[in-house]
């Protein structure tokens, strides 16, 4: 007999004579013939009950059953006489696959948040870490389904790197010299003497990667973890995160704009519609006015609004902002709020950029002060898509570097795709946690990741 999924049984239109589901306990309670418990397999957000009848060979063990345990039951799928369920199980036979001890840590009670992380291996038996990362699972297929109905090549981008996409300097070093007894020249650590016969880090973007495989396939993207060496303890970074980044030839910042924008849409009407039990979790405990304000950006026309004219609205405001607003300031998620909930109150797409706070990729506008940039803000959460028209063209590129201070021999492969057919193309990068707290209210970038990779904390 093949096992069921329990989201599958309740979604039975008729009894089932023989059924298998495996799965952990959630409750048990005892009467006088049967034994009622609450099954769940992470499948769904919803139990099963299982009726155990005291015939049973194994009853005596079945009723040493506690919160966390392992079963699996043989029985009939029938109507249930309970209120709240459609079915419940019969059973004919429980084997007991693996019995948790009394102090097993999830029982009935709500845990906070913080409690949970500290045992990050066990949460996702809860309701709510459950939900989040069935929804995590169905937003990574939609992304992929959205790229591949639009033509788009996915594209594997390496994980170690021997470039600074960004520029920032907020790498992880990979080595496998001996830390004990390093190799050193004048400047600290030889690096020829390293693996690679180089610095070698983690990427921060697969970006510059999927630029070279634009210029060939077309329309491309990436999906997948980057690591940043920030030490920062905020609700909205991570260590490791992952990031989804198309890239797309013959492509302007108009027509990137028009993707990052479609993007949002897309996958959140995928969520509304395809995880509706889980999704009404979050809207009744998490953020009471989540599907309000998802509905609210997806009817909403997304502004479009020039770097230069947010700063002259956030100067003008009444708001008492902690960080002073200037003009050639990175926003702050503060700014970034009051233009997407209070000025606005929609989606805004803020771009052209001064080109002193952002990367040597960017196309530099004919002003020769701005780059085409552009990042989408989205109500709750700020920022959640930042990319630009990258600079195709060769004298342009290697004068911005010079200026940045990058040796250009380090990105020799870069420049020659500059060199050999060069076409104007653009690309953006969406934070895909940073989508997932958009999508379920979550505030904590900590609570959207399976294990989170934090300053100070890689327990598991």
């Amino acid at each position: 007999m093949n096992r069921i999924k329990i989201h599958g049984l309740l979604q039975s239109k008729t009894p089932l004579d023989q059924v298998l589901v495996s799965g952990w306990v959630r409750t048990r309670r005892d009467s006088k013939e049967f034994s009622f418990i609450e099954v769940n397999d992470g499948s769904c957000l919803k139990n099963i009950q299982i009726i155990a009848p005291s015939t049973l060979p194994n009853y005596d063990e079945i009723q040493r059953l506690t919160t966390g345990s392992a079963v699996s039951i043989s029985g009939s799928l029938v109507s249930s006489q309970g209120k709240g369920q459609s079915w419940e199980i019969t059973a004919t036979r429980i084997s007991v696959i693996g019995l948790a001890p009394e102090t097993f840590p999830l029982q009935k009670k709500r845990h906070s948040d913080e409690y949970l992380r500290t045992i990050a291996h066990l949460r996702p038996r809860t309701n709510k870490y459950g939900a989040v990362f069935r929804i995590r699972s169905e937003l990574s297929y939609a992304i992929h389904s959205f790229f591949r109905d639009r033509g788009f090549q996915y594209i594997h981008s390496p994980i170690i790197t021997g470039s600074d996409c960004e520029g920032a300097g907020e790498m992880f070093r990979v080595t496998t010299l001996d830390i004990k007894n390093p190799a050193l020249n004048d400047r600290g650590l030889d690096a020829t003497r390293d693996f690679f016969g180089k610095e070698a880090s983690l990427t921060v973007s697969g970006q510059l990667s999927a630029e070279m495989f634009a210029l060939a396939l077309g329309d491309v993207y990436t999906f997948g973890p980057t690591f940043r060496a920030e030490n920062s303890n905020t609700r909205r970074h991570a260590a490791e995160f992952w990031m989804i980044e198309p890239e797309m030839a013959f492509c302007d910042l108009s027509g990137n704009m028009d993707l990052g924008e479609e993007l949002i849409r897309y996958l959140i009407s995928h969520v509304l519609r395809e995880c509706r039990e889980d999704m009404d979790l979050f809207g009744n405990f998490v953020d009471k006015t989540l599907k309000e304000t998802l509905n609210h950006i997806l009817s909403s026309e997304f502004v479009r609004l020039p770097y230069a004219e947010a700063v002259e609205i956030l100067k003008s405001s009444q708001a008492a902002f902690d960080y002073p607003v200037a003009y050639g300031i990175d926003l702050q998620s503060e700014h970034e709020k009051y233009l997407t909930e209070t000025h606005f109150k929609k989606p805004v797409i803020l771009h052209d950029y001064p080109k002193t706070i952002k990367p040597f990729y960017m196309r530099l506008n004919a002003d020769q002060q701005t780059v085409a940039a552009m990042d989408i803000l989205v109500p709750g959460i700020g920022e959640i898509v930042g990319g630009s028209q990258r600079e195709e063209r060769l004298d342009a590129l290697q004068d911005r570097m010079d200026e940045m201070g990058l040796i250009r021999e380090n990105y020799w492969w870069y420049l020659d795709s500059r060199r050999y057919g060069s076409v104007p193309h653009s690309g953006f990068g969406m934070g895909f946690e940073r989508l997932i707290m958009m999508i379920t209210g979550i505030n904590n970038i900590r609570d959207v990741i399976p294990f989170p990779r934090t300053p100070g904390n890689i327990d598991f």
